[in-house]
């Protein structure tokens, strides 16, 4: 499938010359997603889903499930939706887009079963903090979006990002912590391997 790209959406600040063509980029994702998803579905969503590895692996062990991964980096995305050519994945979409730019987007009909956000970038240091991807914004937006049981999969290999997460999910009003329940989906992609030691934690809507 083509892909254009779709990186953000228009805040308030946002100048009008760049808020037009944010706006316009927006409907076009919207119109896309529609076309994707012209149905009820539930999906199960990865962010930042680098070259596809862990999405073409559930997809292919869930063959009734539709999954969807984005990511903002180009090359990743041209790799992943080789590989779901190459698999025949009918269930697997990739699309370079900003996250919440495809949360806003998505139909009504389309719900989200499942999420995993594998190794983001933890931004160690404080001044950068702003920039880490599971802000209240984002989870808001997750869980605006997700299933009664819908689940969310975080792994990372940064002890301090790891434990700012976990307090900024078990602070939330809509998510909580599930030490107990098993990780969704067991995939060890390249850059699971190289990184080695990592945390993992789930999370359920509540």
């Amino acid at each position: 499938m083509p892909f254009a790209s779709f990186q953000s959406i228009p805040s308030p600040t946002t100048p009008p010359d760049i808020a037009s063509r944010d706006i316009a980029r927006q409907a076009d994702l919207s119109a896309l997603l529609a076309t994707m998803y012209p149905e009820p579905v539930s999906l199960v969503y990865e962010l930042g889903c680098g070259h596809g590895h862990l999405l073409s692996a559930y997809a292919t062990a869930h063959p009734s499930t539709q999954c969807l991964g984005v990511d903002l980096v180009t090359k990743r995305i041209d790799r992943a939706l080789r590989k779901q050519s190459r698999l025949g994945l009918k269930n697997l979409a990739f699309l370079k887009a900003n996250a919440i730019a495809v949360l806003a987007a998505l139909p009504e009909h389309v719900k989200l079963a499942g999420i995993f956000v594998l190794f983001p970038d933890p931004w160690p240091k404080k001044r950068h903090h702003r920039r880490r991807l599971l802000q209240t914004e984002l989870l808001d937006a997750l869980a605006a979006r997700a299933l009664s049981d819908a689940w969310l999969a975080v792994r990372s290999d940064e002890p301090s990002y790891f434990d700012w997460v976990s307090e900024q999910i078990n602070t939330h009003p809509s998510w909580r912590l599930t030490p107990q329940k098993e990780w969704a989906f067991e995939h060890i992609t390249v850059f699971q391997e190289m990184q080695g030691a990592h945390q993992s934690l789930m999370a359920v809507k509540k």
